[in-house]
Parts: C-alpha cells; sequence; structure tokens
C-alpha cells in the first residue's frame, strides 16, 4: 500500500502542467497609437479645420467634406457590424439595411415632432398628417417627443425585430443562402410596408425638413460638427467593443460556429443562444448608426431598405476584408468615397461599378484589401 501511494504522488508530482495562454492585448502599441491618433482627427483636428481654419484657406475642412465623411462613418459602423455576423459567425444577412432604417426613422420621428409649428401648415401634427388628413398622431408615435425615449427606441426597435427574427430564424436552423434570401424579404417586406401612407412614416416621401434637435438649430455648423465627433467617437467605441468580444471566449465561439457548427454542438455548446447574441448586438450596431445618419443627411426614407442598399453593406465588408474588423470599416471609406466620385462624374456607370467589383473581389481578393496588404507585407519579409 505504501510503495502505490508513493508511486501515484511521484507520477502526480511529475505530471506537467498545461499552461494556459497569456490573454492576447486589445490592441498592439501600434494599434494603440493608430486608435489615438483617429481619436484625435475626429475630436480635434476636424472641428479646428473646419470651425476656426478661414474658409478660403487651403487647410479648410469644407462642410461637404464634413457631411461626407459624417455619413460615410455610419456606414462604417454598418460594415462593423456586418464583419461581426458575416465574418465571425459565417452569417450573411442580406437585411441589415432594415436594422439601419428602423433606428433612422425612430431618430426621424423626434426630429419631425422637434419641428412644432414652424412647419408649413403650422399645426402640431407633421405636415404629411396634416396633408392626409391625419387628426392626430398614431400610436406608434407616443414617445416621440422624448429624447430620452428616442434614445431607448433606437436600440430596442432594430434589437427587438432582429431578436424575434433571429430566434425563429436559428432555432429552424436556417443557414447558407436560406438564410440571406429570408432576410432580404423581410426588408423588401418592410420596405414596402413603410411606402405605404396609412403606416405613419411619410410614405414615399419619408421625413426631412428638420430643423431641431434638443431644441438647438440643427444646420448650424457647430452642431454638424458635433454630430461628427459624436459619430466618430461611437465608431470608435464600437470598434473597441468588438475587438474585446472577438478576443473572449464567446468571440472564440462564433469563429468555431462559423467553421464547424456541428462540432461545436458534439462539443457540448448550443449555438442558438451565440447566433442570437451577436445577431441582435450587430442589428442594434446599425440603428444606432442608422440614428446619427439621419441628422446628417437630413432625410429618411423607404429607401434605405432596398435591396441595393443591404447588398451595398455585403460589398463594404468584402472589399475591406472579413473577420479583421478594420477591413470592413476601410472598405466603407473606400466604396462610398468612390461612390460620391462616381455618381457624380459618371452616375449611370455606378451600379456597373460596384457589382464588377463585387465579382472581382470575390474572386481575385477573397480576403479583402486587408488580406492584400497582408500578402504584400509578407512578400516583402521574404
Amino acid at each position: 500500500m505504501t510503495m502505490t501511494s508513493t508511486s501515484t504522488s511521484t507520477t502526480s508530482a511529475s505530471s506537467p502542467r498545461v499552461a494556459l495562454p497569456a490573454p492576447a492585448p486589445l490592441l498592439s502599441g501600434a494599434g494603440w497609437g493608430a486608435f489615438l491618433l483617429a481619436l484625435i482627427v475626429v475630436c480635434a483636428v476636424a472641428p479646428v479645420l473646419n470651425l476656426m481654419v478661414p474658409a478660403d484657406s487651403v487647410f479648410h475642412l469644407s462642410d461637404y467634406a464634413v457631411a461626407l465623411v459624417g455619413k460615410i462613418m455610419c456606414y462604417a459602423i454598418v460594415a462593423l457590424a456586418m464583419d461581426l455576423i458575416w465574418g465571425y459567425t459565417g452569417i450573411l444577412s442580406l437585411g441589415h439595411g432594415l436594422f439601419f432604417a428602423l433606428g433612422g426613422y425612430v431618430m426621424g420621428m423626434y426630429l419631425m415632432r422637434q419641428i412644432g409649428r414652424d412647419g408649413n401648415y403650422k399645426s402640431d401634427l407633421p405636415d404629411f398628417m396634416v396633408f392626409l388628413d391625419w387628426k392626430a398622431l398614431p400610436w406608434h408615435w407616443t414617445f416621440s417627443d422624448s429624447f430620452v425615449a428616442t434614445l431607448i427606441l433606437i436600440v430596442l426597435v432594430p434589437g427587438l425585430v432582429a431578436l424575434v427574427f433571429g430566434f425563429f430564424a436559428f432555432r429552424s436552423r436556417i443557414k447558407g443562402v436560406y438564410f440571406s434570401i429570408i432576410t432580404q424579404a423581410m426588408t423588401f417586406a418592410a420596405m414596402l410596408l413603410f411606402f405605404r401612407n396609412e403606416t405613419g412614416f411619410g410614405g414615399n416621401n419619408g421625413f426631412t425638413d428638420f430643423k431641431r434637435i434638443l431644441g438647438l438649430p440643427i444646420a448650424t455648423p457647430s452642431m454638424r460638427m458635433t454630430l461628427f465627433v459624436l459619430t466618430g467617437l461611437t465608431l470608435l467605441g464600437f470598434f473597441l467593443m468588438a475587438r474585446w468580444l472577438i478576443r473572449s471566449k464567446f468571440g472564440r465561439v462564433l469563429q468555431a460556429i462559423r467553421d464547424a457548427e456541428s462540432r461545436v454542438m458534439f462539443s457540448g455548446y448550443n449555438p442558438l443562444p451565440y447566433k442570437l447574441t451577436i445577431w441582435t448586438l450587430s442589428a442594434v450596431m446599425c440603428g444606432v448608426a442608422g440614428a446619427l445618419y439621419v441628422p446628417q443627411v437630413g432625410i429618411i426614407n423607404p429607401g434605405e431598405m432596398s435591396t441595393a442598399a443591404s447588398i451595398e453593406m455585403a460589398v463594404w465588408a468584402a472589399v475591406g476584408g472579413r473577420a479583421t474588423l478594420i477591413g470592413p470599416v476601410i472598405g466603407a471609406f473606400l466604396v462610398n468615397g468612390a461612390k460620391s466620385w462616381l455618381t457624380v462624374t459618371a452616375p449611370e456607370f455606378w451600379l456597373y461599378f460596384l457589382g464588377a467589383l463585387f465579382i472581382a473581389v470575390t474572386l481575385y481578393l477573397p480576403q479583402g484589401v486587408v488580406g492584400l496588404v497582408k500578402k504584400f507585407r509578407e512578400g516583402g519579409g521574404q
């Protein structure tokens, strides 16, 4: 008995311990440097160049440039959301335009109420309701005069829609191209619903002619810059959140679901709560982006739910590079920068360019722009 106990003790003492890898830092030194540089540009450089540098100076940042970059930063938030659901979880959604538009409509309803009696009909009701002979606000406009309630609904409305839709879709194990098709069908059905005048969402014209936000004029340079800075901070905040999420255990399970969902199930994990959580979070990010987009662009209509709009969101992620986080952000800036230029110089060729770009990236650049840069770096190192 003594010999057995000694042998067991010796074996236990000599057995090697499994060394767990140290948690990786959220960002590398260079990454933090780039992040701080972006923070300084958004919060200090851009406001100074726009508000303090004279308009005739070569260093002046025009109001047009501020509005354009602010709009593209909203798109970059959507591209980041697409990367979480598509790049890291393997779920291609062609319906994220719905969540973007829902957040935009919630903000648009608040901005319409802020017009007050300054509309063409001098009524407490929005002009389009007076034109359609509405006598009172519909029930879903109940909290539209409260900014706090608006902020809550910006998160709640797209989040609940995504939660309900995702629960039934993921529980039924719908995946692949079938999931992409039903997300597009859902978005198209919502677009047709919002086009109807009797739904109380402005019909084909949507909401526009905004005048104030929080009682302050919305068209002033200072308010425009405030919205620009808020959008930039939101983008940077979501990027850090996504980076932390992907490096956590939750993120590793998402990537395992993307690569081999059946093996994840055999390992004892239920994919449903993981997929449903990241799907809902992605929808909320799009809703926030839509809410920031509307006051900067000055309009929201059902066109934001169009099939082309949702496909473009997937193109941004593909062009930049899926499963990289920074890639889709770069892709959103590249594609929308090209769109702003082409729609002025050659508007009839924009859609052809977009289609050709998506095909070229799929065939020749499966890792996107970020993957191409990595290849060049590896080639230079060799």
